[in-house]
């Protein structure tokens, strides 16, 4: 398997990976549930007005939940994450960074958007150089539920690719709507005075189809004859980010009364409930054991 050397710069990879793993397990509820709850009480507040000025759409604060948040599916992927793999995410970052810089610009092809809030550091002032952070994990969470979901029917590489893209797309339907709700990015106004799907036009799932393939086979690329198959079955925390996910955009939508979306973070959770790795041990959860220690 193209996999990268076990040393570098005098670092040992498997025991970043071993660390890193016991890490996430040992805080699987906290990251997995607490951190996203409070993402989404705080967007809300911060939409609403309720934070103070320095708390109001922290860019600190977002980027470092946001990161937390993914260090599920990091320490899952990088076992099995190789130069092959790296050369596909390169790639892909430069593809993610080009097509967000031209649809600001001209509007191609998601449809005239703009970032309502700074991100953290913006490139050219215009995107976030996080971007890959938020873009990445929603590709790749819907890949590997996809891998998970269809057992034996994705070793059809047509099937996976068609389904993964698809998942890729029900995801957006989520986040967008979210995002625009809690003001993270706003799309020009419709033609016709009509706010589109919650505010987002159509014109933004077109878009979304063509990035979407783009990152889903480049994924299939990074990983093919890797055992990210293998890994994914031993590994039960590996899909936490999707569950953050739900978290988060479920409940911002649904206090603003975006059903379809709320609805359909509610079927991502069920289709997560059928993998059948989601048991967390609340009770033995490190918050948990802070806050009894407390009281």
């Amino acid at each position: 398997m193209d996999r990268l050397g076990s040393r570098s710069n005098g670092l040992d990879r498997r025991g970043i990976e071993a660390r890193l793993d016991a890490l996430v397990r040992e805080h699987r509820f906290t990251i997995a549930v607490v951190f996203p709850a409070v993402g989404a009480v705080s967007l809300v507040a911060s939409a609403e007005g309720l934070l103070p000025a320095f708390l109001t759409y922290n860019a600190l604060f977002i980027m470092f939940g946001v990161v937390v948040m993914r260090l599920p599916l990091v320490a899952g992927v990088l076992p099995v994450l190789g130069k092959k793999g790296l050369a596909s995410l390169g790639l892909l970052t430069v593809y993610a960074y080009g097509i967000e810089l031209v649809g600001v610009r001209t509007g191609w092809p998601y449809g005239h958007f703009e970032y309502e809030i700074s991100l953290g550091p913006m490139l050219f002032g215009e995107i976030p150089i996080g971007l890959p952070v938020f873009f990445f994990p929603l590709v790749l969470n819907a890949y590997l539920l996809t891998l998970l979901l269809l057992e034996d029917r994705a070793e059809n590489r047509a099937i996976r690719l068609l389904a993964t893209i698809a998942t890729v797309l029900a995801i957006d339907l989520v986040l967008d709507p979210g995002a625009v709700a809690v003001n993270f990015w706003e799309y020009a106004a419709h033609p016709d005075g009509v706010g589109g799907y919650y505010g987002v036009p159509a014109s933004n799932y077109l878009g979304w189809v063509l990035s979407a393939t783009v990152a889903v086979v480049l994924f299939d690329i990074a990983f093919a004859g890797t055992r990210l198959r293998e890994r994914l079955d031993s590994c039960e925390f590996m899909l936490d980010d999707l569950v953050s996910f739900v978290v988060l955009w479920g409940s911002i939508n649904a206090v603003y009364a975006n059903w379809i979306p709320a609805f359909l973070a509610v079927g991502f959770g069920f289709g997560l409930l059928q993998t059948d790795r989601f048991d967390f041990e609340v009770g033995d959860s490190a918050l948990v054991r802070v806050v009894k220690r407390a009281f």
